[in-house]
């Protein structure tokens, strides 16, 4: 009997990516590799934009992205849906964000758009660090308003006003703690979980045959909606009431351990 096809959707940062080593255990890539040899596909599912998971790419061969917390989702190569903030609002976001004493980062499929003076916020500057080594920082900052963005993350210290913030946000977005002050902002509507839908619809495969791979708060929309929820050995609290099977650190090869012992691979 032929096994049914299965769709694994996996979290890049502490996930399939060890932040501490910066790269994809080869472990990883090999069973991700032979569960494709198999006739499973395989998603990445990440918070992040487009553009910033370039990197993983040249790492790592899937069959598809689900970017931005389900902003835009590509399946082999074909654009499945992308959705922008309108310019007009992401130009009020940007007041919003300083107005209540915030800095961070807007992130967009083409690119990552910081402010061009330095930010009193650390965390902020490491960021653009990173993002800048990486090939993904526009050479327009916040004063220009030539470009648009899909979603945004913000930082905040002692100075900020959070609450204040979430109120002029409004109700269009979802903002979610990401711990220590940081803060990711997706359009209302949006998620790792709607991503999943459409992918399954896209390819129908039942949601039972579905598995998925995360470790923080940003992938909680996709644990509540799946049934099959492996979570990593570092992650979120918040995760652990969904969890179906739980796994080791991306360093000590979980991604690879729980495939294995699921019977994926």
């Amino acid at each position: 009997m032929t096994e049914k096809r299965k769709a694994l959707f996996f979290d890049i940062d502490g996930t399939l990516f060890s932040e501490v080593n910066r790269n994809v255990p080869d472990s990883a890539k090999q069973a991700v590799a032979r569960a494709r040899e198999k006739g499973h596909l395989v998603f990445i599912n990440s918070g992040r934009t487009d553009c910033q998971i370039e990197l993983i790419k040249r790492m790592i061969e899937v069959d598809g992205y689900c970017c931005g917390c389900g902003t835009r989702i590509v399946a082999e190569g074909q654009v499945l849906f992308s959705a922008t903030i309108p310019h007009e609002r992401g130009l009020k976001i940007k007041k919003i964000i300083l107005e209540h004493g915030l800095d961070g980062i807007l992130e967009g499929t083409e690119s990552c758009y910081f402010r061009k003076e330095p930010s009193r916020i650390p965390q902020v500057e490491r960021m653009k660090e990173t993002i800048a080594r990486e090939g993904n920082i526009s050479p327009y900052g916040w004063e220009e308003d030539c470009y648009d963005f899909d979603k945004f993350c913000v930082l905040a210290d002692e100075k900020s006003d959070m609450k204040g913030f979430s109120r002029a946000l409004g109700l269009d977005f979802e903002i979610i703690s990401r711990g220590g002050g940081f803060y990711e902002c997706v359009p209302a509507g949006y998620s790792k979980a709607t991503a999943m839908e459409l992918v399954l619809k896209h390819y129908g495969i039942a949601l039972e045959d579905t598995y998925v791979f995360g470790d923080s708060t940003n992938d909680l929309s996709m644990f509540e909606y799946a049934k099959n929820c492996i979570l990593m050995g570092h992650h979120s609290v918040e995760l652990e009431p969904y969890a179906t099977f739980y796994t080791k650190n991306v360093e000590d090869d979980g991604v690879a351990y729980a495939m294995k012992k699921l019977g994926l691979v």
